[in-house]
């Protein structure tokens, strides 16, 4: 007789976790009411509503799911949930956000009096916030500034609770909220209440591609003392800051500690982590795809740089062309339709991966002039694959767990999931000496497991 194999069933949400998620889908229903509410007071009150229910059944729902349970990464059911294992929930969830960012990006710019197309009404919702922090009404990336720091906060207290048991993912997770709140929410938007030019301190070239460029230089050190320094910090941290960060503390001190978009992955993109394809393929695909993006961006600037020097005698407006070109396919549809939208599928680190052009220059820094590395004690290793599992960044770690090899990738963002996870204690980030850095465990190595084998 073949035997046969059936899914066990998922287990039922309490009812309290039911009420919560209620809650939620009762936010979502507010967020529609705003959208379609052709009355201003109306469609004000329907979207702080939506916030507040969205933000607060979330929170809510976290505590119930992970703070009324035993502390401990849990990977129950992960691949067999709708929402988190690629199946409907997913796809609809992935096809929202890649929907949101197109009309974002493509489809609510000011027309000129106002009105910012089918998210005018979010965006006038927000008015009275705007002239509170910046002193002007609000537009669609003041909206998306929003959004986009409510998810990381709100997804924050998620992972708080989730991951209580580590010191380390606390204060990593406090970090991230921290940053985008304050520099590259509330400063940015300071600045402009008092009259100066817009600037996030918390981005930095390459990712930040045009702060460097001539223009935006120029246009900063046009607005006196504040503008110079803006244009001092940005090239100190690029060129200064950077390298030196990543050598005693690797590429983790900013792509899983202080860049938003890290925080974004590491927060609302914690649910789909797992879903990063730890094939060689898509390690050939990383390799073939991030670094020519930083060398076409390093280009781009250059060419610029000389153009400007030469008073655009020498190829014109390429250099400008070729500017816009790159943040269309890369700075709008990569990052964020594809990096974002494509969460539920992909997994939180598409951006960082593939494109991203900061995480390839910190990633060079990393692999060859950097004292960051992961240990592995192979000696403990059970191969549970939990390791492998909740790398966002498709980094195989059980391999190396197994042989007893130290992990110095360049995609590595030193979230430290990976040794969350573990149930052994086999791997641990460490910002040691730089002898002897490639050196694997004396327990156990690749030599041995051929023998056992």
């Amino acid at each position: 007789m073949t035997p046969t194999f059936t899914t066990p069933p998922l287990p039922t949400s309490s009812p309290a976790e039911k009420l919560t998620l209620a809650v939620v889908a009762g936010g979502l229903l507010a967020l529609l009411l705003a959208l379609a509410d052709a009355d201003p007071g109306r469609q004000r009150t329907w979207l702080y509503l939506a916030l507040g229910l969205v933000s607060g059944g979330t929170l809510a729902w976290s505590w119930l799911k992970f703070g009324q349970h035993p502390a401990g990464v849990q990977h129950n059911n992960l691949w067999l949930r709708a929402s988190t294992g690629r199946g409907g929930i997913a796809w609809v969830t992935g096809l929202v956000l890649t929907g949101f960012y197109v009309v974002l990006y493509w489809y609510s710019g000011d027309n000129g009096q106002g009105n910012f197309g089918p998210l005018n009404n979010l965006v006038h919702g927000l008015d009275g916030f705007s002239q509170l922090l910046r002193a002007r009404p609000a537009d669609q990336w003041f909206l998306y500034g929003t959004f986009y720091t409510l998810a990381i906060l709100v997804m924050g207290g998620r992972a708080l609770w989730k991951y209580r048991h580590s010191r380390y993912q606390l204060i990593r997770t406090g970090s991230v909220m921290f940053f985008q709140l304050g520099f590259a929410f509330i400063i940015p938007g300071l600045l402009q209440f008092f009259q100066q030019p817009e600037y996030y301190f918390s981005y930095f070239w390459p990712l930040k591609y045009d702060y460097l460029f001539p223009g935006t230089v120029t246009s900063l050190a046009q607005n006196g003392g504040l503008g110079v320094f803006m244009v001092f910090w940005g090239a100190v941290m690029s060129f200064l800051a950077t390298p030196v960060l990543t050598y005693f503390y690797g590429k983790r001190w900013y792509c899983s500690w202080v860049c938003g978009c890290g925080g974004l992955a590491e927060t609302a993109g914690d649910p789909y982590r797992q879903l990063s394809d730890k094939s060689r393929a898509a390690w050939r695909w990383e390799v073939r795809l991030i670094y020519p993006i930083l060398a076409i961006i390093t280009a781009i600037t250059v060419l610029l740089w000389v153009n400007f020097a030469m008073n655009s005698s020498l190829l014109g407006e390429v250099g400008n062309v070729a500017a816009k070109w790159y943040g269309f396919a890369i700075g709008a549809v990569f990052s964020g339709v594809i990096g974002v939208g494509f969460y539920p599928i992909l997994g939180s680190r598409v951006w960082c991966r593939f494109g991203c052009p900061m995480a390839a220059y910190l990633g060079l820094l990393q692999k060859h002039f950097s004292r960051f590395r992961i240990s592995t004690n192979g000696g403990q290793c059970i191969s549970c694959g939990n390791c492998s599992n909740v790398c966002e960044m498709g980094i195989d770690v059980k391999q190396y767990a197994q042989r007893g090899e130290p992990i110095i990738r360049a995609s590595c963002v030193g979230c430290g999931m990976c040794s969350t996870a573990c149930p052994r204690g086999v791997l641990n980030l460490e910002n040691g000496p730089r002898d002897g850095r490639y050196q694997g465990s004396p327990l156990i190595h690749a030599d041995s497991l051929r023998i056992l084998s």
